[in-house]
């Protein structure tokens, strides 16, 4: 039990909280700048939050981002005896996947990979899985299993299993992808997994929530079932959702001393755990950017490192609550790349607040009210 924490009652395995501790890892940009390969790969596969382009192509494959700054992950098993996989646990896709014994890609070889004729509760779904991402893709086929997440077994889960898959996934930690947002967004039409954690009664709320440490290695946590009120103070607010796909939200505005600087007159977002930064529109990033201080260089927008104690907070207005996020929370410091903003732009109109945000701000995803709840992370 040291890769969970479960908090059942004696009577029923359905009164349970469910708490998965994540690691926090090194991204795949850390490991490829300390090799010197950075601007050689970013060059090659472009930060490109793709999954908002195009809605149709949801019917038969899921698209993902490439994001070369994730960082944190958790263990989950799958089969009979079960196997151990490494996953990021996703709000921004729907469908579980981790790469196979099939699959001879270079980001299979440095990864677990799970092995179907070594399980007795194994079921082959018959189905093709293709999941798009910025540059190359995953492809694969689906199966049923057990899937063990916190302790507790999930069981006939519908997950991918991939035979071949985009070459960045080699630098990256996870060895795979637990989706968790919407059945609509799934590919395949297939069952996410908390929907069958709802279903089969696994679960004490329909709901879960994400911790994510700022700095430590340890200390970040998924709970299903509720939520734990050591990681965050004062009141939590509630959210009601504006589509019921993503985990997604109406943001009125964001502001830089005062001044509407982006999402002049409200806009869409996703809370999203599988992506690192905050991601918008050019043009209201590039005015977030100018707001704060920071200007564009090498695809990123950098600041002085000195500069960061005098910087501006980013406060995003949501349901008539102001969230704040200090400059401390939105600039990393790389070792060898300096400072930078986690302020990135699409081509959609669709915002994405992803682990800058979600470190500031605890967040709670209930599919029993269709809501995000948001709480000073302590």
């Amino acid at each position: 039990m040291k890769w969970a924490i479960v908090l059942c009652a004696v009577v029923a395995l359905s009164e349970c909280i469910i708490q998965v501790p994540l690691i926090k890892g090194k991204s795949a940009r850390e490991s490829l700048e300390e090799q010197g390969l950075w601007n050689e790969y970013r060059g090659k596969f472009p930060f490109n939050p793709t999954r908002f382009d195009d809605q149709n192509l949801y019917v038969s494959s899921e698209q993902m981002t490439n994001d070369a700054d994730l960082a944190y992950f958790g263990v989950i098993s799958i089969g009979t005896p079960p196997q151990s996989f490494t996953v990021i646990f996703d709000t921004g896709s729907s469908n579980l996947w981790i790469p196979s014994v099939y699959c001879s890609s270079a980001a299979c070889a440095n990864h677990n990979r799970f092995n179907p004729s070594l399980s007795s509760t194994f079921k082959n779904a018959g189905k093709s899985l293709s999941i798009q991402y910025g540059t190359g893709s995953m492809t694969g086929f689906e199966g049923f299993d057990t899937v063990v997440v916190g302790g507790i077994p999930v069981k006939n889960q519908i997950f991918g299993l991939s035979q071949s898959e985009a070459p960045f996934m080699a630098h990256m930690k996870a060895d795979g992808i637990l989706g968790l947002a919407y059945p609509r967004l799934a590919a395949s039409q297939a069952t996410p997994v908390f929907d069958n954690m709802m279903t089969q009664h696994l679960v004490n709320q329909d709901m879960f929530s994400v911790y994510l440490t700022r700095n430590s290695a340890v200390g970040s946590m998924v709970t299903f079932g509720g939520v734990d009120p050591n990681h965050y103070q004062g009141q939590i607010a509630w959210i009601p959702l504006s589509s019921q796909m993503y985990w997604q939200i109406t943001v009125d505005s964001v502001t830089v001393n005062g001044q509407i600087v982006a999402c002049n007159g409200g806009c869409q977002a996703i809370v999203d755990t599988g992506t690192s930064d905050i991601v918008g529109p050019q043009a209201d990033i590039s005015s977030m950017a100018r707001a704060v201080g920071a200007h564009s260089a090498n695809g990123d927008n950098v600041v002085n490192c000195n500069n960061i104690n005098n910087m501006p907070a980013m406060v995003f207005h949501i349901h008539g609550q102001a969230f704040t996020l200090p400059a401390s929370t939105y600039v990393r410091q790389s070792t060898y790349y300096g400072c930078r903003t986690g302020l990135h732009s699409s081509n959609s109109d669709l915002w994405i607040l992803g682990d800058i945000f979600i470190r500031q701000y605890y967040s709670i995803f209930s599919r029993a009210q269709n809501m995000v709840g948001l709480a000073l992370a302590r």
